[in-house]
């Protein structure tokens, strides 16, 4: 009965762990914790099924990370390495075999990716509510659980994974930082007959109609279903960035492959969205931000699912470790495991938002193989604060070099 004045009575449940959105990073919370004995709740706002814009590309620690998740992954196609082209230089880069992460990403369409881990959360005893709206609870200034369509979930631990912009990072402070950069992506999918090609493409070279060179890059990821994800993606440091239209970006960079991948039409209205960078806070008592919601996207790539399981996977060992201090050290793993990198990461945005430095350091990024294959470590997510060799060594030669250059890169950065 609509409009009338009698009110449904609140319901009052009790968990461990009640968890906001449903997507990689909240899912990994869920399985982790109910397979440790946790009693979760999760809640998405969209229906059983829905779709997640995103470019569908899984790098090898993605599947390390998913792997530990014990997830299998017979539905994803395998994807074996990176082809990176700037300009007339092509160079085609196995995954490195390092010990530390398989030598294998995949592509995997998110509305399947989705589901199976929402289906592994389910299997390992955690309750899921779709096409409801969570929004956390305080009292002073303690998460102590989440409001939600008339029920009142009283839990040890909130575990916020819906993202960095909307009501839930409000109401919490954990928007991005206004002043750090941030991405812009969109992609479509289109049908061809190279979609079982095993290497991510990625054009690093990439100019607006204006003839300003985008820092970011288009990309052509095989889904091995008879399409192909295709995107571009552009950081906010560009000069000029308020101008960029991502419809005619998409539209050109097409125009540029759509040869040599024999691209049939598109399939679906070219969707796009924002990727955080950063986040004002990302822990407080009674809760934590896990994947986007706590800034973790590699400002070099704009990739995000890898950390979104992992920091999934932190959150839940740090609560199942120890409940009461699990939002502190939550912080402190994520915290020693990727601020260095992705500090570095804001920083060299800013740097790449001026042409002349972005047209010189792409032609550097691709002209030797030694540093190509930093590059590639690069643009794969496999380079963090424990990184060992040349890549790690340059990761930490350019974040101290960054770090007395941040006044200077961020006086002069190019404006929008």
């Amino acid at each position: 009965m609509c409009g009338g004045p009698f009110r449904q009575a609140e319901t009052v449940s009790r968990y461990d762990l009640a968890v906001i959105g449903a997507g990689p990073a909240g899912a990994a919370t869920a399985i982790r914790a109910a397979r440790g004995g946790a009693r979760v709740i999760v809640f998405e706002r969209g229906p059983r099924g829905r779709d997640k814009v995103c470019g569908d590309g899984l790098t090898p620690r993605a599947v390390r990370a998913l792997e530990a998740l014990d997830i299998d992954l017979d539905g994803a196609h395998r994807i074996d390495g990176l082809r990176m082209i700037a300009g007339r230089v092509r160079r085609e880069l196995a995954w490195p075999d390092t010990g530390r992460f398989p030598p294998r990403g995949a592509v995997w369409p998110r509305r399947h990716l989705d589901a199976h881990l929402m289906a592994a959360a389910e299997d390992a005893g955690a309750e899921i509510v779709f096409e409801t709206e969570a929004l956390p609870r305080l009292e002073a200034d303690t998460v102590v659980g989440v409001d939600a369509a008339g029920r009142r979930i009283d839990a040890d631990l909130t575990v916020v994974a819906a993202g960095a912009p909307g009501r839930v990072a409000r109401l919490l402070g954990c928007e991005r930082v206004a002043d750090e950069p941030f991405g812009l992506a969109i992609r479509t999918y289109a049908e061809t007959p190279r979609h079982a090609d095993r290497l991510l493409e990625a054009c690093l070279t990439l100019r607006d109609r204006h003839g300003t060179a985008v820092p970011g890059y288009g990309w052509m990821f095989p889904a091995g279903d008879g399409t192909v994800n295709i995107g571009v993606g552009a950081l906010s440091t560009m000069k000029g960035f308020r101008r960029l239209n991502l419809n005619e970006l998409l539209a050109d960079y097409r125009r540029l492959v759509a040869d040599e991948w024999e691209l049939g039409p598109d399939l679906e209205r070219p969707r796009a969205w924002r990727l955080p960078m950063s986040a004002q806070r990302r822990h407080g008592a009674g809760w934590v931000a896990v994947g986007d919601a706590a800034g973790l996207v590699n400002p070099m790539n704009g990739e995000g699912i890898d950390y979104g399981l992992e920091s999934g996977i932190c959150a839940a060992d740090a609560f199942l470790a120890d409940p009461g201090g699990a939002p502190a050290a939550y912080d402190a793993e994520i915290r020693a495991r990727f601020d260095a990198f992705l500090r570095t990461g804001r920083r060299f945005s800013f740097l790449i938002g001026h042409p002349l430095i972005l047209r010189a350091g792409l032609r550097l990024a691709v002209g030797t193989a030694t540093i190509a294959d930093i590059t590639l470590q690069v643009m794969g997510n496999l380079v963090d604060d424990d990184t060992p060799g040349a890549a790690g060594r340059v990761l930490r030669g350019a974040d101290r070099l960054l770090a007395a250059a941040d006044p200077v890169l961020r006086r002069t950065r190019a404006r929008p």
